[in-house]
Formats: structure tokens, C-alpha cells, sequence
């Protein structure tokens, strides 16, 4: 911090102005001031005095939370002969402070926890936790909550101690967690009835299953058990009681996941369970649903445990299917949220019977699902006094959504076409409510395409009766029977024969939904679902599309279901003759071109000009999938409209340079135009690069960054083209770096890095010796070893696929006359880079990246060493020399053993992934 040391009462103050401060601005003042101290060396001394002070609990809790947040992030600023100083100030903290407030006790306890994982001096810390306060009633609660949070401790994300430690840690927590559950224990029998206590004990209890160090058999036969189920079997128990009984049992059940290694336990957890269903039906006559969805979730965590031996075991001991019983007992509650819990079992068990696929294991299981889905179709209707269209925004639509996901996953189980033509039945033969009606609808809706076309005879009678619902039904009905038309798009293109009695009605029923504004946007999907599918049927019907296009803004349509309806109507287009394609490409484009020119002549109010987005994504998405096919040597039919449209775009691009946002939808609509043409856009390079070039020196947009990887994808290899693209690329470099080079600029631009290495590897992939023989491939290798670091998954993926791709071009002998040029020039890059770049990837994987992102760092070691092995083990041992051996804690990091066998594992590789296993194993010891 600025100006030294801050004074305690100065600190106060700004803890006061942070609680009560009433101006925003003066909280956010005092925020920003408290978190630099945090960040402070000073912060330790400071938070010690506040906490000795005791003034009042805010101080405390300011004090606490920083003293935990020190420990876990900066614990390397103190040295080491302090860590026992530490350690004895913070239990007299935590024992001075224990009744002023449960929050500071949690803070000051996970503080304790991170230091005693870290402090690999302080030995059988839980031993000497118990031995210390185990008899003094008082201190129970605070012993209690650090044995709670330390288990959780073990493998936070913010504490890196390593898997060496880590197992060192776990080693001993299992050697001492049957004194803790003693300890626990003869709590509860001290205390009796204490709820809180026993609430304290259950989420002690939870934490220990969670870390799964407890002995099963020792657990089997321990009174806490009994304890537990009978808390949950009382019909007096309070909520938070409750709550934290079924949190410890689900906890329990997760950790004997291998049931037959705990078979005692496993045996009592699952009698134990089932003894709850009393108990629950009791809660829903009471309708106390928080007691509810707890005995759904043991209920359905219960079945998860079992789910193997279920499926192996059907009916016989702990394949007991009285399991699922009590999940379709949960199915049957009135309340959706309820069922919603088991969700994740019964994909899991259809994922499960999928891979048996066994007939006589789907039939033991079938009339399950069968009831399932009953239920599920209850549950999906809307209340009878709904008014309007279907909300699938809302939380019930969200729901309604995951129904529909979960029945597409297990249909198979009873059959898509037995339970498509038994839900038409039932709207067939009764005549149910309407909120019936539409809810059979909406589950036709998610096994349609599931069902096979060719020799269904009830999907046509469907489609036919359906086109002819009166106007007069329910508009939530009409609604969801359009939802239904547009999953049946396969049905109208396999059957040609019925095509005209098929189609022109259901277009005819489309075209009436599309003029009302309610069911617009759900027509236009169908309508869209029905072009990608029948493309070829639908040419005939191109000028009805074209006429709808034209007339877009007359009809009430979300943005996406327009924007849906001309990648429709395009899919049709790109299918008619070559000759008509021309003028009706033409004409499809023209609305929005004329849109782009009348905003482009207007004067700007209050100084800005009118947003022209939707018309540049309209424009995209018709050049996007126009892609009809062209015969070599035949002109590509768009080129002659993309060439004229392109004036209108670089005015727009040119009015909006300094907009991002508009700017972004520029490129993506010029990306498909030239996609579109490919190299018919032969015209439009030299003036588009120049004037991406000149509006990127001003306003550096990365989306120009990717608009040239496109081009240098389409023309790389056009020799004519090469040195144009060389001399883009490095107009385009000079900015960038500068933006990358200020202070956190790789950070703060992950996209520019993102699109530079798109761009780098196009070229690498195209035209290899133009980027290598260049000046700038030595700043661009420098740029991308330093954005090895940067923990953001689409930058950092770019950055690795161009190490890889570049030094590939160096190994791959694809019999072209340039390899070994390419060979002498990777080289020479490797000879000035390798050693940097091998170091900081070993650093990079073990301290900066996320595991996802590990294979990729494998595939360029991979690359490295396939280049040149017996440098690259030179490289390999310096960079394994830097690593730290030991944390600041005193625990070994990694041994000297494991150094040896990383470094012969990763260079004896006879294929990549044999690297890649090697670095994940390794960087555990750094995590």
C-alpha cells in the first residue's frame, strides 16, 4: 500500500463506511482501499490486532476473512519459523471469539484448516485438535466446525498443495477419522436433543463421508447411523434438522458408490432408506414440501448408489426395484420440482440399459418407465386456467424443456411408435381438456423424430388431423401443435406420394399461424425445420418463401425465428437451377440491402446513426447457407450479387468502424459471403484487405484478425495472392502487439490473441515457407510463448494448435518439394525457441492451466520431440531442473524419483497420448 502502514482506527473506518456507509460511493471507496490492504504485507499484523481488539463483529469478520484469504492465496510472504506463532494465534482467536458469531468462527476455522494442510510441520494435527479442547463443553462448537471444514479443504481450488501432500493429508485424516466419529458421538450423547449440536455433528459427519476416509464397517455399526434415520423418521423433526440429516445420508450413499466393498455399510444405508417412506408420505399430507424433496433426494441418491447392482441384479438383495418405487412414488407428487430431482437417475439408467441392450433386462424395466412417462405427461400440463402461448423461458419452461430431453433418452425403452400411436389414442378416442390435449402434444413433439417415417401410418393420420385443429382451440394447444408439424418435417419428406396432399396443407397451417402475432415465431421455426429437411420437395414452393421473406417485418417474428426462416427459405434456394439461382438470390437480398442503404442516407440523431445488425445478420445467414453446387469451371451463380452488394458493406463497415459490436457483424457477413463464392471473390480481396488494414491501424478489432484467416483459407495457396496476404498479416501484427504488450494485455484481449493464432495458423497451413521465411515469425513465436499462460480455453487452444501446427510442418513429409525447407527453417526457429518455450510450457501446465487443457500442451511436447528427440530431452531435463521442490509449507512438491520417471516416461512415448497421461499424472504434484 501507499504511505506505509495503515493505522487500526483508519482501518476501522473503513470497515464502518464499508457496512454503513448510506452513499454507493463512499462503500465502493472504502472496498477498494480494504482490498488493496488485503492484498498488503500488512494485512497479516493488522488482522491479528482487529482480531485481539474485538471492537465489534464487522472488524472481526473483516479480520477473519482475511486472514483466510492470506493463508489460502498468499501463505508464501511468511517465513517459515512464524507458522507455529500463527497457528497458536488463530486457536486463541477462534476460542476468544466463539460465541460473537458463527460466520467468524467458520472464517477463523477455515483458516486453520488451510494453515494445517499447508503446514506440513504441524503433525497429526487432528490428534492434537481433540487432545487439546475434547474436554472443555465450550470449545466443542469451534472443534467441531474446523473438523467440518478441513476434510473440504483438502482438494480446494484455492489451496495448491500438490497430490503428494494431498495423499500425505489423507493418509492421515483416515488414520484418525474413527477418533473423530468417537468424538462425535459422545457429543451427541453428552448433548442429547441439542439441534444445533446435532446439526453441527451431521454436517461433521457429511464432510468426512465426502472426503471418503471414514471405515465403512466401523460405520456400520455406529450409533450416529441410528441416530441419523431416526432424526429422519421423526415426524417433529425441524427443517434445518432435517435438511442436514439428508445431506449426511446422501453424503453417506455417495461414498460407498463401490458397493460391494462396503457391503456392511451399504447393507445398512439402503434398509435405513427405504424404512423413510412412512415418513415421507407423512411430509405430503403435512405438505411440507423442504421435507419432501429431501426424502426425494436420499431417494433418488439411493438409487444412484444401487444403479449398477440394480441393473445386474434386478429384483434380487440390493437390486431391490422397490428403489424405483419410491422414485415413482416421488414421480406422483403434485409439484414438479419433486420429480425434477431424479432427473440424472433415469438418464443414467436408460444410458446404462443402452449399453446392455438386452431384451429380457428392458423388458423388467419397461413398465417403470412406461409410469414414468405417465407421469412426466401430468406434470408438463399447463394449469387449466392458463392464458395464452406456452412460456419456455420461465421456470416451468425450463422445465418442461428438460421432460422433453429425458423422454428422448429413454423412449427407447417402451417403444417410439407404441407410445406415440398410444398418446394419438388418447386424444383420438376421449375427449380430454384442453391442457391435456396439449401436454400428449408436447410429448408427441419429443419422440417424433424419433419414430420411423417409412412405416408409420399413424405419423400421417397425426399430420392430417393435426393441420385441421379449428381455429377456435386453445391458442397454447395450436401452439404446441406447430411445435409438433415442424418435428415431423421427415415424415412430409418421405412420403412423396402424399406429398401434395401432405405439404400444401401443412404449409397452409404454417401460413395461418405465421399471421398471428402469438404463434409467428414458433410457425417460422417449423416452417424453417420443414426447409432444411424437405429441400429438394420445397423448390416448388421457392416463391412462396421468396414472398414471405420479402414481407419479414410485416409478421410479429423474434429476431431468431427470422433470421431461421431465411436460412430456410436459402437451404431451398441453393437447391434450384444454377440459372435461376442469380436473380433469386438477388431478390432475396434486396430487402436487406435497400434497409442497409436507407440507414446508411439517413443523418444521425444526437449524433449516432441507426443500428444496421439485423439486416448484416439477415444478410449472413442468407450467404451462409446459399451453397448451391458449381461444377468446375462454371461461375459461381452468388458472385455476381455478392459483387454488388459488397459497396454497401464496406459503407456500413466504414460509418461503424469504431463500433465493435456492428463491426463484428461487418466480418461475420463478409466471412460468409467469401465462404460463399470462395474463390469467386477474387474481385473483392484487394479492396477488402485494404481497408480492414486501415480501419484496424485505428480501431483494433479482432474480428479483422479472423475476417484474414478466412481469406488466407480461401487464396493461402493462390501464388498470386501470397505476398498481398504476407504484407496484411504483418499490417495487422503491429497494432496487435502493441495492444498485447501493454500491462495484462494478454489477459484483458483474450480474443485478439484467440484470432492473431487463428490467422498464424492458416498461414502455416497454407503457405508455411511465406510465414517462416518472413521478419515477423520470430515476434509471433515470442507472442506465443508468452500466451502459453493464459488460462482462457478458446485463446489458449489457438495458441497451442499454431506451436503445433508450425512445428508439424516440420515433421510431416507430405512429398511436397518444399519439406525440407520447411524441415531447415522449423529448425532454425526451434534452435532460438526451444529451450523457452519447453520451460515455460512445464511451467505454464503445472502452475497457470486448467487440466482441459493438457492434451493439447501434450500434442506440442509431442510435436517437439517427434521433431528432434534427443535435443528435446536436453530441453526437457533443464526446464524439470526449475521447477520447485518444495512448497513454502516444508512439504515436498515432488521427489527427485519422480522427476526421473516423468522425464523417461514422456521421452520413451511411442504415441501422444502416452505424453498426455504423463503430464496429467505429473501436474497433480503441483495442484
Amino acid at each position: 500500500m501507499e504511505g506505509g502502514k495503515p493505522t487500526i482506527p483508519l482501518v476501522y473506518q473503513a470497515v464502518q463506511a464499508l457496512y454503513h456507509d448510506p452513499d454507493p460511493a463512499g462503500k465502493e471507496r472504502a472496498s477498494v482501499w480494504l482490498g488493496e490492504l488485503q492484498r498488503s504485507m500488512y494485512a497479516w499484523e493488522i488482522s491479528d490486532q482487529l482480531l485481539q481488539l474485538k471492537q465489534d463483529v464487522e472488524s472481526c469478520y473483516f479480520a477473519a476473512q482475511t486472514m483466510k484469504m492470506k493463508i489460502q492465496t498468499s501463505f508464501y510472504e511468511l517465513p517459515a519459523e512464524t507458522h507455529n506463532a500463527l497457528r497458536d494465534s488463530l486457536l486463541s482467536h477462534i476460542q476468544s471469539l466463539k460465541d460473537l458469531s458463527p460466520i467468524i468462527v467458520t472464517q477463523l476455522a477455515l483458516a486453520i484448516a488451510d494453515l494445517a494442510l499447508q503446514m506440513a510441520s504441524w503433525k497429526g494435527c487432528v490428534h492434537t485438535l481433540i487432545e487439546k479442547y475434547n474436554d472443555d463443553v465450550s470449545s466443542m462448537t469451534f472443534l467441531i466446525e474446523i473438523l467440518t471444514v478441513l476434510p473440504e479443504e483438502v482438494h480446494s481450488r484455492s489451496l495448491r498443495i500438490g497430490a503428494n501432500r494431498r495423499t500425505e493429508i489423507i493418509e492421515d485424516l483416515a488414520y484418525y477419522s474413527s477418533t473423530v466419529v468417537t468424538l462425535l458421538t459422545t457429543c451427541v450423547e453428552k448433548t442429547g436433543n441439542d439441534e444445533k449440536m446435532l446439526i453441527k455433528v451431521f454436517r461433521c459427519l457429511g464432510s468426512w463421508f465426502n472426503l471418503g476416509v471414514l471405515d465403512s464397517n466401523f460405520m456400520a455399526s455406529n450409533q450416529l447411523l441410528i441416530v441419523l434415520f431416526q432424526v429422519l423418521q421423526r415426524d417433529e423433526t425441524s427443517t434445518n434438522l432435517h435438511e442436514a440429516a439428508s445431506d449426511c445420508v446422501c453424503s453417506a450413499l455417495y461414498a460407498i458408490e463401490s458397493v460391494d466393498t462396503n457391503v456392511a455399510l451399504a447393507m445398512q444405508l439402503f434398509q435405513g432408506v427405504l424404512t423413510l417412506e412412512t415418513a415421507y408420505h407423512m411430509a405430503v399430507a403435512r405438505e411440507d414440501l423442504d421435507k419432501v424433496l429431501n426424502y426425494c433426494r436420499i431417494f433418488t441418491e439411493l438409487c444412484e448408489t444401487f444403479l449398477e447392482t440394480t441393473v445386474r441384479s434386478p429384483g434380487q438383495g440390493m437390486g431391490d426395484l422397490r428403489t424405483l418405487e419410491l422414485l415413482l412414488i416421488c414421480a406422483g407428487h403434485p409439484q414438479y420440482e419433486v420429480v425434477e430431482i431424479s432427473f440424472n437417475f433415469w438418464y443414467r439408467l436408460g444410458e446404462h440399459l443402452y449399453k446392455t441392450n438386452e431384451p429380457a433386462l428392458h423388458a423388467i424395466f419397461r413398465p417403470y418407465i412406461q409410469r414414468l412417462l405417465h407421469s412426466l405427461a401430468r406434470h408438463c400440463q399447463l394449469d387449466s386456467d392458463h392464458e395464452g402461448i406456452p412460456e419456455d423461458t420461465d421456470d416451468f419452461g425450463e422445465f418442461r424443456m428438460r421432460v422433453s430431453d429425458l423422454v428422448k433418452d429413454v423412449i427407447f425403452l417402451v417403444g417410439s411408435m407404441e407410445c406415440f400411436s398410444q398418446l394419438y389414442s388418447t386424444l383420438k378416442d376421449g375427449n380430454p381438456p384442453w391442457e391435456v390435449t396439449e401436454a400428449v402434444l408436447f410429448i408427441m413433439a419429443a419422440i417424433a423424430k424419433s419414430v420411423d417415417p417409412q412405416n408409420s401410418p399413424t405419423l400421417t393420420e397425426v399430420l392430417e388431423q393435426v393441420v385441421q385443429l379449428p381455429e377456435t382451440v386453445h391458442i397454447a394447444v395450436r401452439y404446441t401443435s406447430i411445435e409438433l408439424v415442424g418435428e415431423m418435417s421427415e415424415v412430409v419428406d418421405r412420403h412423396p406420394r402424399f406429398l401434395g396432399a401432405v405439404l400444401d396443407p401443412v404449409l397452409n397451417y404454417l401460413m395461418k399461424g405465421l399471421r398471428e402475432k402469438p404463434l409467428a415465431s414458433v410457425a417460422a421455426k417449423a416452417i424453417h425445420n420443414i426447409c432444411s429437411v424437405c429441400r429438394d420437395h420445397m423448390a416448388q414452393h421457392f416463391q412462396g418463401l421468396l414472398d414471405i421473406a420479402r414481407a419479414l417485418d410485416s409478421f410479429a417474428l423474434s429476431t431468431e425465428a427470422a433470421v431461421g426462416l431465411l436460412k430456410g427459405t436459402a437451404l431451398v434456394l441453393a437447391r434450384l437451377p444454377l440459372e435461376k439461382i442469380a436473380e433469386c438470390l438477388s431478390d432475396l437480398c434486396a430487402v436487406q440491402v435497400m434497409a442497409l442503404k436507407k440507414l446508411l442516407a439517413q443523418n444521425p440523431t444526437n449524433g449516432k446513426t441507426a443500428d444496421p445488425t439485423v439486416w448484416l445478420d439477415r444478410l449472413a445467414v442468407i450467404f451462409r447457407h446459399t451453397n448451391p453446387i458449381v461444377e468446375n469451371g462454371q461461375t459461381h451463380p452468388c458472385q455476381k450479387v455478392i459483387q454488388e452488394i459488397w459497396p454497401v458493406l464496406s459503407e456500413t463497415l466504414n460509418t461503424h468502424q469504431a463500433d465493435n459490436r456492428i463491426v463484428e457483424r461487418c466480418c461475420r457477413c463478409l466471412r460468409f459471403a467469401v465462404r460463399c463464392v470462395g474463390k469467386g471473390s477474387a474481385s473483392l480481396l484487394q479492396p477488402l484487405v485494404t481497408q480492414m488494414v486501415s480501419v484496424y491501424q485505428v480501431y483494433p478489432h479482432s474480428c479483422f484478425l479472423y475476417l484474414g484467416s478466412i481469406l488466407v483459407d480461401e487464396y493461402g495457396m493462390e501464388d498470386g495472392c501470397r505476398q498481398g496476404l504476407m504484407d496484411m498479416l504483418q499490417a495487422l501484427c503491429m497494432p496487435t502487439f502493441q495492444l498485447l504488450e501493454q500491462p495484462l494485455g494478454l489477459r484483458n484481449h483474450p480474443d485478439t490473441v484467440d484470432d492473431l493464432f487463428r490467422l498464424a495458423t492458416r498461414f502455416v497451413q497454407r503457405s508455411p515457407v511465406t510465414l517462416l521465411s518472413s521478419g515477423i515469425i520470430v515476434h509471433i513465436i515470442q507472442c506465443a510463448i508468452a500466451a502459453t499462460t493464459l488460462d482462457h480455453r478458446d485463446a489458449n487452444c489457438s495458441v497451442m494448435k499454431f506451436v503445433r501446427d508450425l512445428i508439424h510442418t516440420g515433421v510431416s513429409n507430405d512429398h511436397e518439394e518444399d519439406f525440407e525447407l520447411r524441415k531447415q527453417l522449423i529448425g532454425q526457429a526451434m534452435e532460438q525457441h526451444g529451450q523457452q518455450l519447453v520451460t515455460q510450457l512445464m511451467h505454464t501446465c503445472c502452475f497457470c492451466l486448467p487440466a482441459y487443457t493438457l492434451p493439447d500442451v501434450a500434442e506440442v511436447l509431442w510435436e517437439i520431440m517427434v521433431f528432434n528427440r534427443p535435443t528435446f530431452c536436453r530441453w526437457l531435463e533443464v526446464a524439470l531442473k526449475g521447477l520447485p521442490k518444495e512448497t513454502t509449507g516444508g512439504a515436498v512438491t515432488v521427489t527427485h524419483k519422480q522427476l526421473t520417471d516423468f522425464h523417461k516416461q514422456v521421452t520413451s512415448a511411442e504415441e501422444c497420448k502416452q505424453v498426455c497421461w504423463a503430464i496429467r499424472e505429473f501436474t497433480r504434484l503441483f495442484r
